[in-house]
C-alpha cells in the first residue's frame, strides 16, 4: 500500500497526550485482567494499548494518524514517518500484536493463558519503548 493509499487525518500534535493516556489505561486494564485470569480481556487490552500508543507516536511526531479500518497500515505509517531508535524491531512486535486482533475480537477462538501471556509480553515491550520515545 502506497502512502497516498493510506487514509490519514491531521491531528494537532499536542493531542498525542490523549492517545498516550488511553494507552496507559488499556495497559493497566491488561495487567488487571491478567491478575483476574481474564485471558480474552488481556488480549484485547494489549491490542488496544498498542493501537493507542501507535496513534500517540504518529500524532506527536508527524501530526497525523490513520483512519483506515485496517490497523496494520499503522506499521507502514510509522515506518514512513518516524526515525526512532529500535523502530524496526518494535514494528515487528507491533505487527505480531495487531495480527491477534481479529482472533481475540471476532473469532470464536478463546484466548488461553499462554496466548494472553505472549501478547501481553509483546504489548508491554512496545508500550514501554513508545513511552520512552514520546518522552525524549
Amino acid at each position: 500500500m502506497t502512502p497516498k493509499d493510506i487514509k490519514t487525518v491531521e491531528v494537532d500534535r499536542s493531542q498525542y497526550l490523549n492517545y498516550e493516556r488511553k494507552a496507559e489505561e488499556f495497559y493497566r486494564s491488561m495487567l488487571y485482567a491478567e491478575k483476574s485470569g481474564y485471558w480474552n480481556s488481556v488480549g484485547l487490552n494489549a491490542i488496544h494499548c498498542a493501537i493507542s500508543m501507535s496513534d500517540a507516536l504518529l500524532v506527536k511526531f508527524s501530526g497525523t494518524r490513520s483512519i483506515s479500518s485496517d490497523h496494520m497500515v499503522v506499521v507502514n505509517l510509522i515506518k514512513q514517518n518516524l526515525n526512532l531508535k529500535g523502530i524496526n524491531d518494535k514494528l515487528a512486535t507491533l505487527r505480531r500484536i495487531l495480527s491477534k486482533k481479529s482472533i481475540v475480537e471476532y473469532d470464536s477462538v478463546v484466548f488461553t493463558e499462554s496466548d494472553a501471556a505472549e501478547v501481553m509480553k509483546q504489548a508491554e515491550r512496545f508500550y514501554l519503548w513508545a513511552k520512552e520515545a514520546l518522552n525524549e
